[in-house]
């Protein structure tokens, strides 16, 4: 029996959008705390998008080489389940907190996912996106899936460039655990737009779980 590959939909700002993707039966949303990002939420903002929630939604607080006070803050003011590292966070500092972790990469070469699910011996997954000097995630650009070795010692999250387009042929080369889309599902960043969203979760588990999108 083939596992069914979990689907994360990041960058979430809008409360409508959190419940239409609990609506089509999305794992997790993502929590951007990146002033830099686009997709940035503030904490009071945070809770507003999660007071309502659904039940087996998992919550996931991005984070950029954040201050250490930032992050405790997050976990002891909101609802997350999963902690996500999407810059140069050492292990050490990963490994330090109560809730479990995934440690993203740009990803450059196989010898570089290998060392990082050794290096990072904590995390839960190793998240894959495309290497950019300009942004962290969210760029709408693929990244070369050869890289991905066969093997690796940690759960694979594809991300970088995902959308209906080509989702299929993604998860076929890479078999990944989950996948973490954001921009493909957007009609411009921070809001999803719900033709998308249907159309990517449809394309990945062939049905179409969610309300009209009309």
């Amino acid at each position: 029996m083939t596992q069914r590959v979990r689907i994360k939909m990041c960058g979430m700002t809008r409360v409508d959008d959190i419940h239409y993707a609990a609506s089509l039966g999305v794992d997790a949303i993502g929590l951007i705390f990146y002033p830099q990002s686009p997709r940035y939420v503030a904490i009071e903002h945070a809770k507003k998008l999660v007071q309502d929630i659904p039940a087996f939604v998992d919550v996931v607080a991005v984070f950029v080489n954040p201050e250490l006070a930032l992050v405790n803050r997050v976990i002891r003011e909101l609802p997350i389940q999963c902690l996500q590292f999407h810059g140069d966070e050492t292990a050490e500092f990963c490994d330090q907190f109560t809730l479990p972790y995934i440690k993203a990469l740009q990803a450059t070469s196989g010898q570089a996912i290998r060392e990082s699910c050794t290096t990072y011996k904590q995390a839960a997954a190793i998240l894959l996106d495309t290497p950019s000097t300009v942004s962290r995630g969210g760029s709408g650009q693929v990244f070369d899936w050869q890289l991905i070795p066969e093997q690796c010692t940690k759960p694979i999250i594809l991300a970088g460039g995902l959308n209906a387009g080509n989702i299929v042929a993604a998860t076929e080369r890479v078999s990944p655990y989950a996948v973490d889309v954001c921009s493909g599902v957007e009609s411009s960043p921070g809001s999803k737009d719900r033709y998308k969203m249907n159309q990517f979760v449809t394309e990945l588990w062939g049905r179409n779980k969610g309300e009209e999108y009309e």
